[in-house]
């Protein structure tokens, strides 16, 4: 039998919205500071208002329900809008001091955020803005956080995100000069039988043309492995080594190195993405725009 609504107070959304984050009521009563049975009574309440388990526990983890990604989505536009309401109502760039913090990877620090920079430089000079590593993991950065906006490749749905796409790139082919295919676009045979650099990204992240390759049932000839893209242009250069690359990044001043299209058409999706602690708040929103006009000045 469903109970009066009005017995729920706000914090037992924050604890729904902390458990859902987790994925565990321990975890979330150790990040809330109380006590496991502290979370257990706010989510039993959450479920006899909502006539509905909101978790469910399979192979030994918790997952969500469907009726708790509502309920949470509800929950999470509920803390924002009491956030933005208690925020001062207008935002003036040219005055304001707030510290912004963007988590995003090398592709991104690469050729997006010098122009974010200088942009926000230029108009709200006395932000704090601070800039920090993903590493595959932005979105808990955000969620814990240590980030207001995430920048980059990011494919996670879940209820606790918003996200706006900012840009799509390809994928290029980075050789010597001297190498035998520098001269024209592979065929997906040749390519494929390329001595590989392999992009690992920390084997968090794996590159969409690596997926749609896989997918077709082919697989790679890899004789290196690296961690990231830096430093790319310097393994290449007097070897038989191919990289693929986002075409964004191919920008070498070195006559010494070849760059040719990928015969892979797979695209890098580019999004900005954050969540209900920032969606309403006027500087961020501010923010955002920004960021998107630089981006799209870039493309």
């Amino acid at each position: 039998m469903m109970t009066d609504p009005q017995q729920l107070d706000f914090r037992s959304f924050h604890v729904l919205t902390v458990v859902h984050r987790e994925r565990s009521f321990s975890r979330a009563a150790e990040a809330l500071g109380i006590s496991q049975s502290m979370v257990s009574y706010a989510i039993e309440k959450l479920r006899k208002v909502f006539d509905d388990p909101l978790f469910v526990r399979e192979a030994g983890r918790t997952y969500p329900t469907a009726r708790c990604e509502e309920v949470v989505a509800y929950a999470l536009d509920l803390i924002a809008g009491f956030d933005a309401v208690r925020a001062r109502p207008e935002f003036d760039p040219a005055t304001a001091t707030d510290r912004i913090t963007i988590a995003c990877n090398y592709y991104e620090r690469s050729f997006m955020i010098p122009v974010i920079i200088s942009k926000l430089r230029r108009d709200a000079p006395h932000l704090q803005i601070e800039v920090v590593d993903a590493s595959g993991h932005g979105h808990q950065r955000l969620l814990d956080g240590e980030a207001d906006l995430l920048i980059g490749p990011y494919r996670r749905q879940d209820a606790s995100f918003y996200e706006r796409m900012a840009m799509t790139d390809g994928y290029v082919c980075l050789m010597d000069r001297a190498h035998p295919a520098a001269g024209a676009p592979p065929t997906l045979a040749q390519y494929l039988a390329f001595q590989h650099i392999f992009i690992t990204y920390g084997g968090r992240w794996l590159s969409p043309y690596v997926s749609e390759i896989e997918s077709a049932g082919h697989r790679l000839s890899i004789a290196l492995r690296v961690p990231s893209p830096a430093g790319i242009d310097k393994l290449v250069a007097g070897s038989d080594l191919v990289a693929t690359i986002p075409r964004r990044l191919a920008t070498f001043d070195d006559p010494s190195l070849a760059i040719v299209d990928c015969p892979v058409s797979a695209s890098i999706e580019v999004k900005m993405v954050w969540t209900a602690r920032t969606h309403h708040s006027a500087v961020h929103r501010w923010l955002r725009d920004l960021v998107s006009r630089s981006i799209t000045e870039l493309t």
